[in-house]
């Protein structure tokens, strides 16, 4: 482990990065360690068998897929018992939802937030609608730099909750929620249950489901670097609320039972103990000094020219406050248009409209929701000068 963060040094973990284009759409999906891919080539060249059977290559291809699941149980602090995975958090939570079914009845309120992506809207939308439940919308009044407040939850909360959504941090506005405080407002009515959306926090920021109480929790590994795939936590307590989809044969004591549906990609979970290696080595504080650092030079900028540009969250680099998914817009010309306008005349790999937080960028924001935002979302492996050249050709756009 060094003792301080070497930008260099990180980027030599990654193949794709350090050539002709520069990659600012990480919220996307982020640049995938080298060791991944050889993780997976390695595994389907060597490995690649139906699990479970007796003979030697099955018994290793089983052991590297128990290592994976087991690896996302150790990574997030849970038990092996308590996580699933799967190919999308979207997937993911459309199973949890399914789940779910009996856990919410026609009297029941389902308290949805406003400020999340579609994957953790949608499923809880469609159960109330079988159920016949009521939905409770968890807005914000600010429209620039929207917030989940705890005090606007408490007031939501009724004896009749059994279910809270949200987002650890918005794809659009970088801020991060305190879902420590968030998980114990909702637990102060009996049966009401929380599910969080962490796709946008997860590559910046360490995991501790245990530590915050939380009952459910998702992120995709191919925005930490890892592999095209998600995972999914429950705590034993919340399975218990839970219909196994899985076949009549089999035990409902593990997640995996009850969601896993003929287990999850073999090659892929294989591969992630590569990611929990590399994250031991480079530690989560230095990560975000630097990505503080990155997105003070953008934010810095946008504030320095408040008649040109609307910052869209937390208008600081405060990395208490936020990570560096960083969202703007142009007055009097579209975010379509400026990124049309960056890519013309450089590399820059940045991004246009609402990414799938279309219920934020309208309702919430009061934006086209087609047209949306510019997001400039950075990780750890950017560095200053891709930034500052970045708003170098930004600003020769937005001034033209």
């Amino acid at each position: 482990m060094a003792a301080t963060f070497d930008v260099n040094a990180v980027r030599e973990h990654f193949p794709a990065v350090g050539k002709k284009q520069v990659y600012f759409d990480n919220a996307g999906g982020s640049q995938v360690l080298k060791s991944v891919v050889d993780s997976v080539s390695n595994y389907l060249l060597s490995s690649n068998v139906q699990l479970g059977a007796s003979y030697e290559i099955a018994r290793q291809s089983t052991k590297l897929f128990d290592e994976g699941c087991n690896a996302v149980a150790k990574y997030v602090n849970a038990s092996p018992e308590e996580v699933v995975i799967g190919p999308s958090t979207t997937q993911l939570f459309r199973n949890l939802s399914l789940s779910l079914y009996e856990h919410v009845t026609a009297d029941s309120e389902i308290i949805i937030s406003k400020l999340d992506h579609e994957a953790n809207i949608a499923s809880w939308v469609q159960l109330a609608e079988w159920r016949k439940c009521k939905i409770v919308w968890w807005d914000s009044p600010d429209r620039y730099n929207p917030q989940l407040d705890t005090e606007i939850l408490k007031k939501l909360l009724t004896p009749k909750t059994r279910l809270v959504t949200c987002t650890h941090t918005s794809n659009i506005l970088g801020t991060i929620n305190d879902v420590k405080a968030i998980a114990a407002t909702v637990h102060t009515t009996p049966g009401a249950l929380l599910c969080v959306d962490a796709v946008a926090y997860a590559p910046h920021r360490a995991v501790d489901v245990r530590d915050w109480g939380v009952d459910f929790y998702s992120f995709s590994w191919y925005k930490v670097y890892g592999p095209h795939i998600a995972s999914l936590y429950a705590s034993k307590e919340a399975q218990k609320s839970m219909i196994t989809l899985g076949h009549f044969f089999k035990s409902k004591d593990s997640l995996e039972n009850l969601l896993g549906l003929a287990g999850a990609n073999y090659e892929l979970t294989a591969s992630i103990p590569e990611v929990c290696k590399y994250l031991q080595d480079v530690p989560w504080d230095q990560i975000a000094v630097h990505e503080e650092k990155l997105q003070k030079i953008l934010i810095d900028y946008l504030n320095s020219k408040p008649d040109l540009y609307q910052i869209w969250g937390q208008p600081v680099a405060d990395k208490e406050k936020r990570v560096p998914v960083i969202s703007f817009t142009v007055k009097g010309k579209s975010s379509k248009d400026i990124v049309d306008a960056i890519e013309a005349k450089s590399d820059f790999a940045c991004r246009w409209g609402a990414f799938y937080s279309n219920r934020l960028c309208e309702e919430v924001m009061g934006l086209d929701p087609v047209d949306g935002v510019v997001r400039v979302s950075l990780v750890h492996y950017n560095t200053e000068d891709e930034i500052k050249g970045y708003v170098k050709v930004l600003d020769e756009v937005a001034s033209a």
